[in-house]
């Protein structure tokens, strides 16, 4: 049983149309009118399974007929995540101080293109874009972090809610690269729509009972805006632009899985994967830290912040079969699941494809 991981409908919603006006402080003043736009956006449709369909697939006998089929389904998980590589040609490069930052859909260009005193739009092929020249900058009077910040933030209210969906007011930094001087802070929910890199925290809780591991599994609450009601592994959320990864894991154990900093404290960071997917405006270039966290026998997860609708343990031989046979996790969790097996050793060099495999857990610029 497959479940669609996305629906793409088409509505109206007001777009502010904006002219923004310089003042003699330089401090931007924004005048706006509201006009209706047409667009497509992308939200995610409530999943219909429970969690017997679930246990119904554990417990179908193994359908690998050879070793040839075994990672087969692991393939089909990874390319989910990894779409759209033949629309990269729409995009136009997002330049920031003669770097690229991200890449813009052309289409939503045309929004920020309105926004004369905040982006500006070279039409030389400088940054190579293959899509025919031209690329992004912003205004070069907007030189500090946090006049940038400002005025893209101004920007994002405005298209917030029609053009830009699930405002979330959560910054991310704007880099090139983990650990490097951020550019500016964007909204979270903007940051596919600039295709900046983002970065997250994902976690996998497990138990290991007499040499026999389980994972806990959450399903997510039907009100989550994004996925929800799919699969999840114990903990994960996206890193803030004012916080460490090891406290962001720390936080989203306490919020997602009840798991107090006393026993979080012992997670285990084990390395990162990424992926690159562009659907419509949109331009995902992520990359993932992943932690392990071995948990005590007794310990059972609670959900605090409303976001899991409740948790299962499983082992992890059919939590592997789970993501093999259905597309009832959330994407990227497979990524970081797969992850897994390769360091416990589920998968082995023995199975065919394992080398490939292994490289396209980091499809993307993983920096």
């Amino acid at each position: 049983m497959a479940v669609s991981l996305s629906s793409y409908p088409t509505f109206l919603s007001p777009v502010l149309r904006t002219k923004f006006v310089s003042r003699k402080s330089q401090k931007l003043k924004l005048r706006y009118s509201c006009r209706p736009v047409v667009l497509n956006a992308s939200y995610n449709s409530t999943s219909s399974f429970s969690w017997d369909d679930v246990f119904g697939v554990i417990s179908k006998p193994d359908d690998s007929t050879s070793h040839s089929s075994k990672l087969d389904g692991f393939f089909q998980r990874i390319k989910t995540c990894n779409r759209g590589f033949e629309m990269k040609s729409e995009f136009l490069p997002f330049i920031i101080e003669e770097q690229i930052a991200g890449y813009v859909h052309n289409q939503f260009a045309s929004h920020l293109r309105k926004f004369q005193d905040v982006f500006a739009f070279p039409e030389d092929n400088l940054f190579g874009n293959g899509g025919g020249g031209g690329y992004v900058i912003l205004n070069p009077s907007l030189k500090s972090p946090e006049d940038r910040t400002k005025a893209v933030g101004d920007v994002i209210k405005c298209l917030g809610g029609g053009v830009i969906p699930g405002i979330r007011n959560e910054l991310y930094p704007v880099t090139t690269s983990y650990g490097v001087p951020a550019y500016f802070s964007l909204e979270r929910a903007a940051a596919p729509f600039f295709g900046i890199k983002a970065y997250g925290i994902h976690l996998i809780g497990y138990v290991d009972r007499d040499g026999e591991k389980s994972l806990w599994i959450g399903k997510r609450s039907d009100m989550k805006p994004t996925f929800p009601g799919m699969l999840d592994h114990l903990a994960a959320g996206g890193l803030p632009h004012d916080i460490t990864c090891k406290e962001n894991v720390m936080k989203e154990c306490q919020e997602e899985a009840g798991i107090p900093r006393s026993i979080s404290n012992g997670a285990v960071s084990v390395g990162a994967v990424s992926y690159v997917d562009i659907n419509g405006y949109s331009y995902k270039r992520d990359v993932l830290f992943c932690y392990d966290l071995k948990l005590p026998a007794d310990f059972v997860p609670t959900n605090e912040d409303g976001e899991v609708e409740s948790f299962r343990l499983i082992p992890v031989k059919d939590v592997a079969n789970i993501i093999r046979r259905t597309e009832f996790f959330k994407a990227n969790c497979c990524l970081v699941i797969i992850d897994f097996l390769f360091r416990h050793g589920y998968i082995s060099p023995e199975d065919p494809g394992y080398i490939n495999l292994l490289q396209s857990l980091r499809s993307g610029d993983c920096s």
